[in-house]
């Protein structure tokens, strides 16, 4: 059995739990600001990095109770963040299987989820839509309550759509709410209502569908709510202080969240110059998450689940990844920020393989390594709204971190790959403690 790589100063060999300073030393810190890793050690102190000294050796023994972790030159880097997080879903083959399911088994799958998707190194998600009104309330409270493992997470209300729209899936001859994964409204004082509704119920973020989805028979280039619909929603939205998202693939979409101050925008797909020229002009305001993985996988890896290569559905999924492509590359070269968090919760878009996203960033985006982490780390704290204590390795920041066998900014794939996610480090405590390593791991006391 391998040596655990981490002791008591006293020598005596024990696991963390999160009450005593811990220093990880000899480790390349790649520490999420765009900077280049380098050697040194890094110091927590509670649920706080004290302190990060570039000379790997100099930090003092004289604590109570304190642990040094000799990282033999592996990578420190910050927690990976996803941006388009849906915890409700469950890995089914489809949305029906989600929105069907019993509220009370559907509560047992999201705690699932929740631990699924840090065990993959995901210290923290940015909540894009819950499958019920208040399933990402209940489990980003139980999570930041200590009752089960999970990220860091911001609750987000069921996708608000109008009547006809993308999320209204009752048919015509049985009208029911129940039916529907979204809220369905008509006119601005429905909006009002249930915006209201939504954030008396707790939820951080308030989602919009303001344009289709093919999946759901209707194109992804339509535009689905009115301008003065979208404006309640905002003025609500904003007077309570809650934040706001959007389904937004079409370019008319695009520009009504810019005109509309929505921040998070997702997927993004097609563009035009009067969009990117709106985007540009407004880039610290708004990050784009484009669900890359939804749109590779349902084009080309859903054929045992009914969706076939070859079908007009992948068609126009495969239309729409070549315009989403054309359209990040283009957002990536005038500095909009893009966040990583690709739609994942189905059957073909499993939960725990959420970090497939830096390596589509790399390959088909033509981000370097380093830009691909970025877009997990640092502008991912800023999509939760905590970009100036989460996301990067700076001294009082928060202690969320990933010790990596491996150097992501040469080859970004090592972060697919559980076992080489040495430690798991969430709040300053260890999700995933650093034990057997291998032989030849030596502690030194």
């Amino acid at each position: 059995m391998a040596e655990n790589i981490f002791t008591d100063w006293s020598g005596t060999s024990s696991r963390n739990n999160g009450s005593s300073e811990i220093i990880f030393s000899n480790v390349r810190i790649l520490d999420g600001t765009g900077e280049a890793p380098y050697t040194g050690e890094v110091t927590v102190s509670g649920n706080r990095i004290k302190a990060i000294n570039r000379s790997g050796m100099g930090t003092s023994w004289n604590s109570n109770g304190g642990q040094r972790i000799d990282g033999r030159g592996m990578t420190l880097m910050p927690g990976l963040i996803d941006s388009h997080l849906h915890l409700s879903w469950n890995n089914a083959p489809g949305v029906d299987p989600i929105q069907m399911m019993p509220l009370e088994e559907h509560v047992l799958v999201c705690v699932e989820m929740a631990k699924i998707v840090l065990d993959a190194g995901f210290t923290a998600g940015r909540g894009a839509a819950a499958a019920k009104p208040r399933l990402d309330v209940v489990i980003r409270d139980a999570i930041n309550a200590g009752r089960f493992p999970g990220p860091r997470y911001t609750a987000a209300s069921p996708e608000i759509t109008t009547t006809g729209g993308l999320g209204d899936a009752s048919p015509p001859h049985i009208q029911h709410e129940g039916l529907n994964l979204g809220i369905v409204v008509s006119g601005p004082e429905e909006v009002r209502r249930r915006v209201r509704e939504m954030i008396k119920w707790g939820n951080d973020t308030i989602k919009l569908n303001l344009s289709g989805e093919e999946v759901a028979g209707m194109g992804a280039e339509e535009n689905q709510m009115s301008d003065e619909e979208i404006a309640m929603a905002v003025s609500e939205t904003r007077r309570r202080g809650r934040s706001l998202a959007a389904h937004a693939r079409s370019a008319e979409s695009i520009k009504l969240c810019v005109k509309h101050g929505i921040e998070t925008i997702y997927h993004a797909s097609f563009t035009d110059e009067e969009a990117l020229d709106m985007l540009e002009a407004a880039k610290d305001k708004h990050i784009v998450a484009p669900g890359l993985a939804w749109l590779i996988n349902t084009a080309r890896n859903a054929g045992d689940y009914g969706i076939k290569p070859g079908s007009p559905l992948t068609i126009a999924y495969e239309r729409e990844l070549e315009n989403a492509i054309e359209s990040m590359k283009k957002m990536h070269k005038r500095g909009i920020r893009i966040a990583i968090g690709g739609d994942y919760g189905f059957a073909w878009t499993p939960m725990g393989t959420n970090a497939k996203d830096l390596e589509y960033f790399v390959d088909m985006l033509g981000f370097t390594p380093m830009e691909a982490i970025l877009a997990g780390t640092k502008i991912g704290g800023q999509m939760m709204k905590m970009g100036d204590e989460l996301g990067m390795i700076r001294e009082g920041y928060l202690a969320d971190m990933l010790l990596v066998d491996g150097d992501p900014s040469r080859d970004v794939k090592v972060l697919k790959d559980k076992k080489r996610l040495v430690a798991i480090m969430k709040d300053g405590k260890f999700h995933k403690a650093p034990e057997n390593l291998g032989s030849g791991l030596r502690i030194s006391a």
